[in-house]
């Protein structure tokens, strides 16, 4: 038998538990491994040009792929560059290892770049962290470092020093002969409430007559049950930022995303409910939640932890969320009185027309909400989108309409800039045959995404369908948020106008660039034709307002007595919550 290295053990492990490739950084302490790597040709390892980048890219595998992510780093200033996009995933909830090298036998003594790795990885990776000591024990580590990020979906950290990645492993070692049982990200077990809990859930919702449901990313894989309960219910359903895909946001009682970010037929489900039923959400936007002790609630999560951390939940009910909604349809019966859903309807119908006026206010030179719009009436029908973060969430939030089935994500909890085109790198390198989109403001884009480029253009001729459309929405803006200030007239006020689209031209990618609003969807249509990657770069107004809805900060109960015409109600909440005045 053929002598191997602990590095080369590494990358078995990796394949053992269905790795396609690492993202990462070399340096000299994670040689070895990265050497192993090429030597094996899979996995496959992605050079980032940077540690933060490369995390992001893990962390989007394990979001979009609901595998587990994996990025690679040597020690030191490398390892502390992992830290944001291990946040990213500790506080999603996402499985991500990461694999960091240590080399303390330098000429100086084991001072240069050392710092203390345990401590460093300690809170960010609290479930897991640790060191490996001896050939015998790394397979074992290796595989408790997957076992506990599937589990806990969160991040852990293996450290290896260089000279143990170059070690020789014995030939027999039974630690490295161990079945992989457990489906990689996914819950190792199913998970139901109890039969009394799901009783109780069930008495509370089929007592409710004006209901909501907010949807967050654990509904994920559960859309015809949510349907088939809003239904059943005659409810409203809004989604958080991270919820936003899992639903068809073209339904009639759709109201869209909740919050700052959101839309006030979101706001005004929340305001008039009575009922609740959360499910699979940690939204953060608890200024939109009903006011206190204004709606009874059920709250639907897998990680016990997080019931009632944002509202108080009357019913908890821990499980899966598919499952335990399809054991509480079968305890449902008939259908409520359905003028609560017409009044939902109503706010929708209302909100879509206000929205389309928005899109076509007149801005100088373009607004950015009509170039969202222009993207929403040409999305491919599969793929991929990847949101950054700033004014760009806030349209994305608002005006793009996801096609059933593409996959959209963002830095929900944490809401770090420069995580989308890292994501979009990672979701088009599992999908290279579908096209991929990442919606970037002008400050992430020079914060990271012009060097990840880079890697974009070391990879895209490899792809069965090359479209990787990265949307700039450069509005010169130096607080990268807008929000319908007026722009400095000190230049240095304001961040440097870079051409994006020139930049792209330059690595031999497409790139367009549109400040004419009649040029928007022409632009959009070149994008999307190029056979190759395109910056698409649009000249935005930063003039144009945010226009966060108004919370439901007065208890709109009263509102909808029971019997009251859905008309007669509509004129009420439209005083209330006036959707003109946030034009």
């Amino acid at each position: 038998m053929a002598e191997r290295s602990v590095a080369d053990l590494v990358v078995q492990r990796l394949l053992a538990w269905r790795v396609p490739r690492a993202f990462g950084y070399p340096g000299e302490a994670i040689a070895p491994l990265i050497e192993a790597l090429d030597r094996s040709g899979e996995p496959e390892f992605i050079p980032a040009r940077h540690e933060e980048t490369a995390s992001f890219m893990a962390t989007g595998h394990a979001k979009y792929t609901g595998g587990i992510g994996v990025c690679l780093a040597a020690q030191g200033p490398s390892a502390v560059q992992l830290l944001n996009g291990l946040y990213d995933a500790k506080l999603d909830s996402k499985p991500v290892v990461a694999i960091v090298g240590e080399d303390i036998s330098g000429p100086l003594g084991g001072a240069h770049q050392e710092i203390g790795l345990s401590r460093l990885f300690g809170d960010v990776c609290n479930q897991f962290v640790q060191y490996g000591r001896s050939p015998e024990d790394v397979a074992a580590l290796l595989d408790q470092a997957f076992r506990t990020a599937a589990a806990t979906r969160s991040p852990t950290c293996v450290v290896l020093p260089r000279q143990l990645q170059e070690a020789l492993v014995p030939d027999l070692q039974t630690q490295a002969v161990g079945v992989i049982t457990a489906t990689p990200g996914e819950p190792l077990a199913r998970v139901l409430p109890h039969e009394v809990d799901l009783d109780a859930a069930a008495q509370l919702l089929g007592g409710g007559q004006r209901t909501a449901i907010l949807v967050g990313q654990g509904g994920r894989d559960a859309a015809a049950e949510i349907i088939e309960m809003a239904d059943r219910l005659g409810a409203g359903v809004a989604t958080s930022l991270l919820g936003k895909p899992v639903l068809d946001e073209r339904l009639p009682f759709h109201t869209g995303v909740l919050g700052e970010v959101g839309t006030p037929a979101a706001a005004e489900l929340m305001g008039g409910c009575d009922t609740l039923l959360l499910v699979g959400t940690n939204d953060p936007w608890i200024d939109y939640f009903p006011m206190p002790e204004q709606a009874r609630t059920v709250q639907i999560d897998i990680d016990g932890r997080r019931i009632g951390t944002r509202y108080p939940a009357d019913v908890p009910l821990v499980g899966d969320a598919a499952e335990t909604l399809r054991a509480l349809l079968t305890r449902l019966r008939g259908r409520p009185e359905q003028g609560w859903r017409a009044t939902v309807e109503s706010s929708v119908d209302r909100w879509r027309e206000v929205a389309a006026e928005r899109a076509a206010a007149p801005a100088d030179p373009v607004n950015p909400q009509l170039v969202l719009q222009e993207l929403s009436a040409r999305m491919p029908g599969t793929g991929a989108v990847a949101v950054d973060v700033g004014s760009v969430l806030y349209w994305y939030a608002r005006h793009l309409t996801l096609p059933p089935g593409v996959k959209a994500q963002l830095c929900g909890t944490l809401g770090s800039m420069g995580c989308a085109l890292p994501y979009a790198v990672a979701a088009k390198l599992d999908t290279p045959d579908q096209p991929v989109i990442a919606l970037v403001g002008d400050g992430a884009m020079q914060l990271n995404g012009l060097a990840e480029l880079i890697t974009v253009s070391h990879h895209w001729q490899k792809w069965r369908d090359p479209r990787l459309v990265v949307l700039v929405l450069n509005n010169r803006d130096q607080d990268g948020m807008g929000g319908g200030r007026q722009p400095s007239s000190d230049p240095t006020h304001r961040r440097p106008d870079v051409p994006y689209a020139g930049w792209a031209r330059l690595l031999g990618l497409h790139g367009v660039r549109v400040d004419r609003p009649e040029l928007v969807g022409a632009a959009w249509d070149e994008a999307f034709a190029a056979d190759r990657p395109c910056v698409l770069e649009a000249v935005v107004d930063p003039a144009v307002s945010l226009a966060p809805p108004e919370p439901a900060f007065a208890d709109l109960r009263g509102l909808y007595a029971e019997g009251a015409p859905a008309r007669k109600v509509r004129e009420q909440v439209e005083v209330t919550v006036n959707a003109d005045d946030l034009v």
